[in-house]
């Protein structure tokens, strides 16, 4: 059943105020390419303003705050990801006689560190050797669609990573160069060991201090074509000192296999045959590994707008609707399709493709979104969701925002030709009002200026409706 206490949300376009209209015209962004609602958090009024709020338009990584809302809703905060893992085999003298197998089940959060230590356990069983094979098991999902270049023709890049029911460290690698001054080299270090890529482990250094550090990466002039051989063919200039590289690997495919070996093999571990794609034993496993709550995935998934981690959420709302079917995202289009039917109700439904916004195809209304985080402020699990928001001007993708310190806990969303915020904004007295403001436009990453007008304007119609109204 939809919301009840949610008060009908105007269609109307008001006009908007004056500091966000000159932001916008400052911006060369038309008002007819904005979608702009600001309500209160409770329902129990009319919308402050109303413009356009009816539209469907692409929201970016706003798009997040549906797939997490209907997570909490369906799932709980509490909920938690297991990897299972099977001793296949018998153990004798330090060697495993059989296969070491890992299922994956959706976990988002099994980075190198929780790797590191779920190996540690299957080494506190009295295994050093592997007289066998490590299988890999990743059936719970079907294979994704995309490709990490399909969105953006950018496949190195972290955001576009896919999901694998076996997902490790986001599919990611992480360079980091520290300075050798008295040997004039950049020290080089890669994290996670993948198994069979050669990396050089230094780099010559432009050692002039007073050079300013600029873009180190095009500096290295790295050469990522074969994934089984880094090359730095450039200098590391030492006046950018230790920097960290995150970069998604080259061959996404064979990312955890070499990952596996390679953190395998680090720890003293050996293996006489292969890590492969294989089965699970129908038993019980012999250990689990077992994610962060819910309530704590959401922090990084909608604090630093993490996309591969929203679409493993988002699949794993398939796979607990259909436990024996491989999660697909077509099911997972449905499953919140039909929680949004049941829990928002009325109005345009939203446009549904990956669940994270990193789509050209992804609608939703600014209607629609404040109804959500409505239904969201009303529910037991409102503290999750709001202190997985990044807080204007202190955390996450809004740390450099100038608009006013601490004065909203707000979602955004940014692509070519969209920029997008959503959440709640913080007046005097515990007023709280819901914000969503849409851009849909060429220039629209020139109007960050007008964003932070709108969230300053909207703190300041907060204050002055706690300053007019007695405290609730």
């Amino acid at each position: 059943m939809a919301l009840t206490t949610l008060t009908a949300l105007t269609a109307l376009a008001q006009p908007l105020p004056e500091a966000i209209s000159s932001a916008l015209l400052r911006a060369q962004v038309p008002a007819d390419s904005v979608s702009l609602i600001l309500v209160d958090a409770d329902g129990l009024s009319q919308p402050r303003l109303s413009h356009r709020a009816e539209v469907l338009a692409n929201p970016a990584s706003v798009m997040k705050l549906l797939t997490t809302t209907a997570a909490l809703d369906l799932l709980g905060p509490a909920y938690t990801w297991r990897t299972p893992v099977w001793v296949d085999g018998k153990v004798q003298n330090g060697t495993l006689y059989g296969n070491l197998v890992i299922a994956g089940r959706g976990d988002p959060a099994l980075t190198v560190e929780k790797l590191w230590l779920l190996l540690r356990r299957v080494q506190g069983l009295g295994i050093v050797r592997i007289h066998g094979d490590i299988v890999l098991d990743g059936s719970a999902f079907a294979q994704a669609p995309t490709q990490p270049g399909d969105f953006d023709g950018e496949p190195l890049r972290p955001y576009n990573a896919t999901p694998e029911a076996l997902l490790i460290n986001f599919k990611a690698v992480t360079l980091t160069l520290v300075p050798d001054l008295a040997n004039k080299v950049a020290r080089i270090h890669i994290e996670p060991p993948l198994h069979g890529v050669r990396l050089p482990t230094q780099a010559p250094l432009a050692t002039n201090l007073q050079a300013p550090c600029n873009d180190y990466r095009a500096a290295l002039q790295a050469d990522f074509s074969d994934p089984a051989r880094i090359l730095l063919k450039g200098r590391y200039p030492a006046s950018c000192g230790e920097k960290s590289w995150p970069m998604a690997y080259a061959d996404p495919a064979s990312y955890t296999a070499r990952a596996l070996q390679g953190m395998w093999l680090a720890l003293g571990g050996q293996l006489t045959g292969a890590v492969r794609l294989g089965h699970a034993p129908a038993t019980p496993p012999t250990l689990q590994a077992i994610s962060p709550t819910l309530a704590e995935v959401l922090r990084d998934i909608n604090k630093f707008s993490n996309n591969v981690m929203t679409q493993q959420l988002f699949l794993t709302l398939a796979r607990e609707a259909a436990p024996t079917e491989p999660a697909s995202f077509e099911a997972a289009r449905a499953v919140l399709q039909q929680w949004w039917a049941r829990r928002i109700g009325t109005g345009a439904a939203p446009v549904l493709d990956n669940g994270a916004g990193l789509s050209r195809q992804e609608r939703i209304s600014a209607q629609g979104l404040a109804r959500l985080l409505q239904l969201a402020y009303a529910s037991p699990f409102m503290p999750e969701l709001m202190a997985s928001l990044p807080v204007v001007g202190l955390d996450g993708t809004l740390k450099r925002s100038r608009a006013p310190l601490a004065s909203a806990h707000l979602k955004t969303g940014s692509l070519r030709d969209v920029l997008a915020l959503a959440g709640y904004v913080h007046g005097n007295n515990g007023r709280q009002l819901v914000l969503v403001a849409v851009i849909n436009h060429p220039n629209a990453n020139a109007a960050r200026p007008a964003m932070d007008a709108v969230v300053d304007w909207a703190g300041t119609e907060a204050n002055r409706l706690a300053a007019a109204l007695p405290t609730r």
